[in-house]
């Protein structure tokens, strides 16, 4: 391999390892403390009969039938119990705001606690769903339910997914709201909102459905492979919105604060999307609607509101507006059955980034292998042989080629020798050759570009998809999403004290039996070929294995299980290669010769 190649190589490693520094050296800025949560309330309309916005009010005015967090804490509550999912209804606001998840757990700890997703006004990163009647027209605030109003429930009973549960309010002139709730086996609620009419004249509303975030996450990771924020599809475009895109918008004028507007959605959803959760509001089929992302600055409040157009409710007349609201984890099989149930592209909600077409068959691959395998870790194994076979015709020409120039390397050192300093000699000389023998010394480059693009889509995919997380291989590697948790630091277990903690530099510093393995693969792979001549690339090649060792030390355990199932296979794909071209690799001998000092003649 000329020169050239070997800087093309060494540039591409040392970009890698560039990124590696600097994000170990400056990791992600801590998320700030989340503000108190505020009260809130729904604004009149202007009379113009658009839905109006939501306002809040600082927690210090709590105007008459704006509810405080005592009054949301004793308001009565219907129980919601699946199989997946508990938590109950506030009659206050008819509002979703007590939910947690059954099968998720906040850390892998068997006693953990479980995963909350949503909690009320008053509670820690307090977040919940409201659905509603905006007035228009003639008709007051008063006559339409808040989002403190009390709801009476007909009948009684819990909300299951055999058995909706329907709740009632009378403004006592003649209208009667009615909403019923359902939900499904998975994360799914539907919520079927009417109005009927039995006074004496017309009357116009409009519904509206939303998501109220107090603050941001507290949890907020703020990566940069990571999108942590609002999601929305408007009409088959997906937006992904940052936390602080949303408070930097321009403010619109019929929302009265900052918003990110999208009207007259067809077809669409949106809400709010963190690492593993979210929480989406999905519009009935064929109505269309106004979305709007909103923040309440005074009182640090996000919401992701739908707005359907104003309605007429003609006296003894009843009018129905259907919502659906998903509010769980970014299951891969259920957001696909969602999806062929009919809620367009519901899919792409799970993070994909750039590469999506990287990202959703290596994902997709690895789900059926792991359906297949049942251990995540030898899906990824799996699959990294899988990656390698559909390479292999693009790598069995780069190690012919390798090891066709191994065979004119006295040719080329010949050459010069002869030329002596005239560089253009050389490289004139050395293309001749290279045609002479049909050598094509870029094909050993190849591979290694074609592993960058497919290495990041598989970390993305191990970082950003929940099938990952907390997913076993073995013995102490029980989930992969985390960096490996041994460490030399007690030597594997063998003494009486623990680790140091994931993230720290002592953890990358006393690394772990992966990235010893991985560290260890990469260098017998570079002793295929004898080290450079040229001593500086003969010092970056020979520290490149452990440099890559303690960079790679705190990434997922799963990607280093990859790159070291990686390393594994294209050192036997390659040594088999050039044995089977008649060179054989002086393994053993390269080692050797990699541990000699450099004669100062040599380095001249």
């Amino acid at each position: 391999m000329d020169d050239q190649n070997k800087n093309l190589i060494l540039a591409t490693a040392l970009s890698f390892v560039v990124i590696l520094v600097w994000f170990v050296m400056f990791p992600p800025p801590e998320p700030d403390p989340v503000a108190e949560t505020p009260t809130e309330q729904v604004q009149t309309t202007d009379g113009s009969g658009s839905v109006p916005a939501v306002t809040a009010d600082p927690p210090t005015a709590a105007a008459p039938g704006v509810e405080t967090p005592a009054a949301a804490a004793e308001a009565p509550r219907i129980k919601i119990d699946t199989s997946r999912m508990d938590g109950s209804i506030s009659l206050a606001g008819g509002r979703i705001d007590d939910l947690r998840l059954k099968n998720y757990r906040v850390t892998n700890e068997p006693d953990s606690e479980i995963v909350t997703m949503l909690a009320p006004v008053g509670s820690p990163d307090a977040y919940y769903a409201l659905q509603g009647w905006a007035p228009a027209g003639d008709l007051a605030a008063n006559a339409v339910p808040g989002p403190s109003t009390e709801w009476t429930q007909v009948g009684q009973g819990i909300l299951t997914p055999t058995s909706p549960v329907v709740l009632e309010w009378d403004n006592g002139n003649g209208l009667t709201f009615r909403r019923e709730i359902s939900v499904d086996d998975e994360y799914m609620f539907d919520i079927s909102q009417s109005v009927r009419n039995d006074g004496n004249t017309a009357v116009r509303a409009a519904p509206y459905g939303m998501i109220v975030r107090h603050g941001e996450p507290s949890d907020l990771k703020k990566f940069f492979i990571l999108h942590e924020g609002a999601v929305a599809m408007a009409n088959g475009e997906l937006s992904e919105i940052q936390w602080d895109e949303i408070p930097d918008a321009d403010v619109d004028p019929a929302w009265g604060r900052p918003a990110i507007v999208t009207n007259d959605v067809t077809e669409g959803w949106i809400g709010f999307s963190d690492h593993y959760w979210q929480s989406i509001l999905v519009p009935e089929a064929g109505s269309t609607f106004d979305q709007a992302l909103t923040y309440d600055r005074a009182a640090d409040v996000y919401r992701a509101v739908t707005r359907l157009p104003t309605r007429t409710i003609e006296p003894g007349q009843t009018v129905t507006s259907d919502t659906q609201m998903f509010a769980g984890p970014k299951e891969w099989e259920a957001l696909q059955a969602y999806q062929q149930s009919g809620i367009d592209g519901f899919v792409d909600s799970i993070d994909w980034g750039w590469f999506f077409f990287l990202t959703k068959p290596i994902f997709w691959l690895l789900h059926e292998l792991n359906k297949l395998i049942g251990n995540m870790g030898l899906s990824i194994i799996t699959l990294t042989l899988i990656i390698k076979a559909v390479l292999f015709p693009l790598a069995y020409k780069s190690y012919v080629s390798m090891a066709r120039m191994k065979e004119l390397q006295p040719e080329m050192e010949k050459m010069k020798a002869e030329a002596g300093d005239d560089r253009q000699k050389v490289q004139q000389g050395m293309m001749e050759l290279y045609k002479k023998n049909k050598v094509n010394p870029a094909a050993g480059c190849l591979p290694i570009l074609m592993q960058i693009p497919i290495f990041f889509s598989l970390y993305k995919v191990i970082f950003v998809t929940i099938e990952l997380r907390h997913a076993p291989f073995f013995g102490p590697f029980q989930d992969l999403s985390a960096p490996d948790p041994t460490s030399i630091y007690n030597f594997y277990g063998l003494m009486p004290w623990g680790v140091p903690e994931v993230g720290s530099v002592m953890a990358l510093i006393f690394i772990g039996i992966l990235p010893l393995l991985l560290g260890i693969s990469m260098f017998l792979q570079q002793k295929l070929n004898p080290a450079p001549t040229d001593a500086t690339q003969q010092m970056i090649f020979a520290w490149m294995p452990w440099v890559f060792m303690f960079m790679l030390g705190g990434f997922a355990s799963g990607l280093v299980v990859y790159w070291i199932a990686n390393n594994t296979i294209t050192f036997t794909q390659q040594y088999l290669i050039m044995r089977s071209q008649g060179y054989t690799p002086d393994i053993l001998g390269n080692i050797k010769g990699g541990f000699k000092r450099t004669p100062k003649d040599a380095k001249k």
